[in-house]
């Protein structure tokens, strides 16, 4: 793939031809929700209003702006389309749409979709019916009060307060258009051997195949390849799965090991072969690497490494939860490179893939998180545990991706310490996610209150470094930190833990924001009134926890400055607060919890120091 070149929607799973839909459709709202009595959904009616998609109406960006409430929304498009060839399948793909969308195609009820954060596919073949053109009409319901949606950090009330923002209704990601084969490429979940040196596809088909199938993959870096399988797909299965045994010549020129040093990605060529003749074909991407966690470290391919993450909230003040566009992706990932952080905390959202794309590419590492709801309720729980798995599945694949959160700070199960059943859903989501994905770290509930958890992160913001050395610096003060100290007036752990070697980290601390004007009701943790006392401060809280011996990593709060929440390194406009080369410097400092990071840091400051003999 060409980083010059348009980003399909999902870079590991694309395909050449695609067609874009995103642009001016017809929309209306619905308060008394009457559409579909009045037949809105029929192909002769007219939407009376406009919006840009895929930018959410809330948003300046969409042309419409309206922040009120409107549970009921309507889109429509019109798509062309030539004859298809036999056999050939038009399909329609939805990136996001918060929170239930409800799919017509010229008139008729086509799918019905729940759950804001994860895409979803349309079949659109039948109901072309010989026409030229194809009315896409979709009904969403996203009511703004109900605190049982998997929302995030989406505002309930008519005006935002606190650390909450404006909502997004409606459809927030990409809608595109392919025309695929019969037998077509659904899904392909990429998994690695990093000491073995093998690759596994797990390639899931449209359906159960017929006569005689075969999927051949081709995996290259730079042309070169590194390997060649093919396989023959059996009579009757939709999935099948591939393990490549890399050139080893190859290999041996190469670190093919990714990281964020060495962001080695390779690229992969997915062909179908049906009844001797090619047929579908789909690009995609790999990284070989491991991560893990062991004697109270992060590990990554092998080795102790100290995560060094900042908080990503994901939202633009223009557009929202969508990016304002395509370049906004690879330029929010330089930034967070730039400030000497190697990975982002994606925050109470679920990233659009072109995101995680550039982390791929450019090296940063990701925590993956779900948007939480707000109440404990049998409806609540129904939701999450069936959108959370569709966020592992599309995601898995991502090298960039090292640790999964289902649930953070203990929303939508707020009694958690006290109420036995909420504990065993916090358990369940931390099983369910180990049962999908078994390669990374899963947190139960990130930031307090564990129940089972593979990395026990604590937020906070106590904006006094002598307390972060007072708590976290010494074995027992740890230890009391963990289980009665409660910084977040919450408890840590619960219960017996199963101590298993988890690395304890700081996964939220900081929140400094420049004095707040008087009147406003939220601007961070703690206040500060010029850039010398910020960077003082920055200076202060990163080197104490840089210190701290059995600490293996934090997450700074937070990278931009967010409507109320002024407590960003940048603005929101992503222009920075602070010169860039010293907040990297005080970011990236090495930390006593990695000795061989001290080592390495003292010799490249020798090697500085140096002066070069010129005597001979």
């Amino acid at each position: 793939m060409s980083d010059h070149q348009p980003l399909h929607p999902t870079p590991q799973l694309a395909r050449a031809g695609w067609q874009n839909l995103n642009g001016t459709w017809q929309f209306d709202y619905d308060d008394e929700d009457r559409g579909l009595a009045e037949n809105w959904h029929r192909p002769e009616h007219e939407l009376g209003g406009r919006i840009v998609v895929p930018f959410p109406p809330e948003s300046r960006a969409s042309g419409v702006g309206d922040t009120g409430f409107h549970p009921v929304l309507w889109y429509r498009t019109e798509l062309r389309q030539d004859q298809l060839a036999t056999g050939d399948r038009l399909v329609l793909h939805f990136g996001a749409v918060d929170y239930r969308a409800t799919v017509f195609l010229n008139g008729e009820r086509a799918l019905e979709h729940e759950g804001g954060m994860t895409p979803f596919t349309v079949d659109a073949t039948a109901y072309l019916q010989g026409r030229a053109s194809l009315v896409v009409t979709i009904r969403v319901e996203d009511d703004p009060q109900d605190l049982s949606q998997p929302r995030g950090k989406q505002d309930w009330r008519p005006e935002t307060s606190g650390i909450f923002y404006e909502r997004t209704s409606g459809i927030w990601q990409p809608v595109w258009s392919e025309i695929v084969p019969a037998d077509h490429i659904t899904d392909v979940s990429w998994t690695s051997d990093r000491t073995e040196l093998t690759a596994t596809a797990a390639i899931t088909l449209s359906r159960p195949s017929r006569g005689d199938l075969w999927a051949v993959v081709r995996l290259s870096v730079d042309g070169e390849q590194l390997a060649l399988q093919r396989v023959q797909v059996p009579a009757g299965s939709d999935t099948t799965t591939l393990q490549i045994q890399l050139d080893q010549r190859v290999a041996q020129r190469r670190d093919l090991v990714w990281s964020p040093d060495n962001p080695m990605l390779l690229d992969a060529e997915i062909q179908l072969e049906v009844d001797g003749a090619e047929g579908d074909r789909v690009e995609s991407y790999l990284g070989v690497r491991s991560v893990g966690f062991a004697d109270g470290r992060f590990t990554l391919n092998g080795q102790p490494y100290y995560l060094r993450l900042v908080l990503e909230q994901g939202y633009w003040a223009d557009s929202h939860l969508a990016a304002p566009d395509e370049d906004a992706f690879r330029a929010e990932v330089e930034a967070i490179k730039a400030l000497g952080f190697n990975g982002a905390r994606i925050h109470q959202k679920v990233e659009d893939p072109r995101f995680l794309y550039w982390c791929d590419r450019l090296g940063l590492l990701v925590w993956g998180e779900m948007a939480n709801a707000f109440v404990y309720s049998e409806r609540s729980l129904r939701r999450l545990v069936a959108e959370w798995p569709e966020v592992v599945r599309r995601d898995r694949s991502h090298p960039s991706i090292v640790a999964w959160v289902p649930i953070n700070e203990s929303w939508g199960v707020s009694e958690i310490a006290e109420q036995v059943p909420q504990q065993h859903f916090a358990s369940a989501m931390y099983h369910l996610t180990k049962a999908l994905d078994p390669t990374r770290p899963t947190m139960s509930n990130e930031g307090w209150e564990h129940t089972q958890s593979d990395i026990w992160g604590i937020h906070d913001y106590t904006p006094d470094a002598e307390s972060i050395r007072e708590r976290y610096g010494s074995t027992e003060e740890l230890e009391r930190t963990l289980t009665d100290r409660n910084p977040g007036r919450r408890r840590v752990l619960l219960d017996e833990q199963d101590h298993r070697g988890q690395p304890i980290m700081i996964t939220e601390f900081g929140g400094l924001s420049y004095a707040p004007s008087r009147g406003e009701n939220w601007f961070g943790y703690s206040t500060i009134e010029s850039e010398d006392e910020f960077l003082q401060r920055l200076e202060e809280l990163f080197g104490a926890i840089a210190e701290l011996a059995d600490i293996a990593g934090f997450c700074y709060t937070q990278l931009t400055d967010t409507l109320q929440e002024a407590n960003g390194l940048l603005y929101a406009d992503r222009t920075s607060k602070l010169p860039l080369e010293r907040v990297h410097e005080i970011v990236s400092q090495p930390s006593k919890a990695i000795p061989a990071e001290t080592i390495d840091a003292y010799r490249r400051r020798a090697s500085r120091r140096a002066v070069p003999d010129t005597q001979g």
